[in-house]
């Protein structure tokens, strides 16, 4: 029994011993945390070899070894256990390690190291612009998202005209059920390397005949692969399936997917190396049509906009295409251009068509632009290499750097060819936008011109025009794109020293950036010159900063000297955000099938929101207040879109009335509507007045005195009675009748009108803004009311 006891106590004592000596450990290890310690990148690819990666390793070591306290067997033995992932096998450098804070400070401190991160728990991320506009959170659906009434949009079919698919992306892989058996395409490539359909991409097309005849050195296949990456990165933004762990060089890491995910999707490739041969575009409509698709996506357009009367209509594609669209039920969702800030830049303005402006989001890259008095900068970039952190790099004004053979503006520019080695070898040169005829080609090129020509890094800085409008690109060395003011402190730095230095941090990637969304500069705006009658754009969506699939036939640059390649990309336009919407038309598609393209349109620009994430008014790219020649209705909020309990329906027979008023002569209308509708005798005088089309915003271009408008609302909702009320534009009075509208059933529609009179001693201010909205208590149906009343 004693000999029990003993054994028993002497386990008690041995199981005591063994739990302090772990407490002893655990407490140990409680003062140690997890870092990343990024060192920048590695001079070598990816096709380094193993010895490489094993040098790196060991450099990791020795390192961690050399701050713990030396250089010798233990300490390299301490390190070699601290360190949990050695980054060596791409172009990051650095590793993380089990560290206490004291030591982690010490690192940080290290002349080699860029910086200590402390590695923090964190939650699976979406690409950003479908979170931002609701339709999940943290990466889960919301009970109230439109995903779920539209069960993804399942089966509805998008085609995206454009400059083709890269099919081995991931967004488009085959998630298995039936093609709709309406569908009549198919994937006509028969060259090697061709594109195969599967059950997720059903369709692939290409038109190039046109090109051939007018450019034909442009056209490298017979084939629909992309090899320029705006389609594939359209298309995907559209309708992509879910990707996790999607980036570009690590930024914007998350889930990838387009707005309809489980939609089906076509590709038409009408464009080749940017542009988009008339007669192809035609053929591309005319066969998507044909083939059934229920959404077209279209983010090209005219370069400016089209003459003011109705022949012109006739002689642009997309117009001409888009109408087809609409009269066999087909929604068109177009990109408005690229040409903003300034007034009557906007093209795509049919109003058969959504024309689709371009927001921000609440997400940023920025970096840091610290210059030799200490000053920092903030800018932004997508780099994928970086400076070393410990030192002050020389600094050059471009225009001082130029070739005996260029003159200083253009090197100012930073064109290719025109800086001169000798002058910039090793320093940081400060480029200015512009020039070259601006866009995201020439901002990324002035960037491999510096490159080339053997600089360190690159400044680009906007002037007085562009503003605060600064773009995140993926630049080929160190770099960052700086606002007008803050170019205004970096050259007054650089006159006051003849020693400039400076250093440019490695990017990241932030979110939850306040006063988001705004609209984006180059975004264009209205009146449309071309149909002063109709606002456009009508919609705005995110299109600054879209992470989306891509080709892998060039880099991100798409610049034949950028080997980089990657699966995804980041890139901003007007044709970024015009798939965001075709994307949310095709969820209202499959939600609600019965409704019209018209119908689907008004629910978006009805129930879209014109405040940011502060509840401020949505900005402009300057700071100042946007107005609807920015953003349209506002921007886009897909689940309230779902049910709007009222909206303006339009059909065929209203935009054929919309021409007769413009004055399409008799013979082209009966020509145009194969004979089953005509134009009063005297449509100057018989027909309803263009402001009267049956549209959710409402512009009077021309208010003389007094005008009234007309419009019909239907019911898609519950039985319910609706009130107006509005806030007239400044210097107009402003009535409605009926003030009351009850609605009795579904599909039920009233009719009201909205008399504009212009104020005497306001007359000649241009363009004013107000609003209108119906609301029953629970639905709120908003219109923005644009009146410009002359002297």
């Amino acid at each position: 029994m004693a000999t029990r006891w003993r054994r028993s106590l002497l386990w008690v004592a041995v199981v005591q011993f063994l739990t302090l000596c772990v407490a002893e450990h655990l407490v140990v290890e409680a003062y140690k945390k997890s870092y990343i310690v990024y060192l920048g990148s590695h001079a070598y690819g990816r096709d380094a070899s193993a010895e490489e990666h094993a040098r790196a390793t060991q450099s990791h070591h020795h390192l961690l070894a050399s701050i713990l306290g030396g250089d010798d067997d233990h300490h390299h033995e301490t390190a070699r256990q601290s360190i949990f992932y050695s980054y060596t096998k791409s172009s990051i450098n650095g590793f993380a390690a089990h560290l206490e804070e004291s030591v982690a400070q010490q690192i940080a401190e290290h002349p080699e190291v860029v910086a200590v991160l402390e590695s923090k728990m964190l939650k699976l991320h979406t690409t950003r612009s479908w979170d931002f506009m609701d339709l999940e959170r943290d990466g889960h659906v919301l009970p109230g998202s439109i995903w779920n009434h539209a069960r993804f949009g399942q089966d509805v079919i998008i085609a995206s005209l454009d400059s083709g698919v890269w099919p081995e992306s991931h967004s488009f892989q085959d998630d298995g059920g039936q093609v709709p058996a309406r569908w009549k395409g198919s994937c006509q490539d028969t060259v090697k390397y061709g594109v195969a359909c599967n059950r997720k991409l059903i369709g692939a097309r290409f038109f190039n005949k046109d090109m051939l005849f007018s450019n034909p050195a442009v056209v490298n296949a017979n084939w629909t692969r992309d090899t320029e990456g705006h389609g594939t990165h359209t298309l995907s933004t559209a309708a992509g399936g879910f990707v996790p762990r999607a980036s570009l060089f690590g930024y914007a890491t998350g889930t990838a997917k387009g707005g309809a995910p489980r939609a089906r999707v076509a590709a038409y490739k009408v464009c080749w190396s940017g542009e988009c041969a008339a007669a192809d575009v035609l053929a591309g409509f005319e066969s998507a049509i044909h083939d059934g698709a229920d959404v077209i996506s279209v983010s090209f357009g005219q370069d400016a906009p089209l003459a003011d009367d109705v022949k012109s209509l006739f002689h642009e594609p997309v117009m001409l295409g888009s109408l087809h669209a609409a009269i066999h039920g087909v929604s068109v969702i177009c990109s408005a251009g690229n040409s903003g800030p300034y007034d009557d830049t906007v093209v795509n303005a049919a109003p058969w068509v959504t024309t689709v402006a371009a927001t921000t989001v609440d997400r940023d890259f920025p970096n840091v632009l610290t210059l030799g008095n200490s000053v920092r900068l903030r800018g932004t970039s997508l780099e994928s290499t970086t400076l070393h952190s410990s030192m002050l790099y020389p600094m050059i004004d471009a225009a001082r750097a130029a070739r005996t053979t260029s003159n200083p503006y253009d090197a100012a520019s930073c064109g290719l060819g025109t800086l001169d080695p000798a002058a910039i070898r090793g320093k940081i040169v400060v480029c200015r936008r512009g020039g070259g005829g601006g866009g995201d080609v020439s901002r990324v090129s002035k960037g491999m011109a510096v490159l080339e020509a053997g600089g360190a890094g690159m400044i680009l800085a906007n002037d007085r025009m562009d503003g605060d409008d600064i773009v995140a690109d993926p630049h080929v060395l160190p770099a960052t794109m700086i606002t007008y003011s803050e170019a205004v402190s970096l050259y007054g730095y650089m006159e006051s020293t003849s020693n400039p230095v400076a250093n440019i941090s490695p990017a990241k990637t932030e979110v939850g950036v306040k006063n988001s969304p705004s609209v984006a500069g180059f975004s264009s705006r209205g009146p449309s010159g071309t149909l002063p009658y109709v606002l456009k754009p009508d919609i705005a969506a995110p299109g600054v900063d879209i992470l989306a699939a891509f080709t892998e036939y060039v880099g991100p640059t798409e610049l034949a000297s950028d080997k980089r390649r990657s699966e995804y990309a980041i890139l901003s336009g007007t044709s970024m955000a015009c798939p965001h919407v075709s994307g949310v038309i095709a969820l209202l598609k499959a939600a609600r099938p019965e409704w019209s393209p018209a119908a689907m349109r008004s629910a978006i620009m009805t129930t879209a929101r014109t405040q940011d994430n502060t509840g401020a008014p949505m900005r402009d790219h300057d700071g100042k207040e946007a107005n609807a020649f920015a953003y349209g209705a506002g921007n886009v909020h897909p689940n309230r879109a779902v049910d709007p309990g009222l909206v303006y329906d339009a059909g065929p027979d209203d935009y054929f009335t919309f021409l007769c008023a413009m004055g399409i002569s008799a013979a082209d209308m009966k020509r145009l509507s194969a004979g089953k509708f005509a134009c009063p005798a005297n449509s100057a005088k018989e027909a309803p007045a263009m402001e009267d089309l049956n549209y959710p915003s409402i512009v009077v271009p021309s208010l003389r005195g007094t005008q009234t408008v007309t419009r019909r609302l239907k019911n898609v909702g519950r039985p319910a009675k609706y009130l107006a009320s509005w806030r007239a534009p400044v210097g107009i009075t402003m009535e409605v009748k009926p003030r009351v509208l009850e609605f009795s059933k579904v599909g039920e529609e009233k009719e009201f009108k909205v008399t504009v009179t212009s104020q005497q001693d306001k007359l000649g201010m241009g363009y004013v803004f107000g609003r209108l909205v119906w609301t029953d208590g629970t639905h709120y149906v908003r219109s923005p009311v644009v009146v410009n009343a002359l002297a």
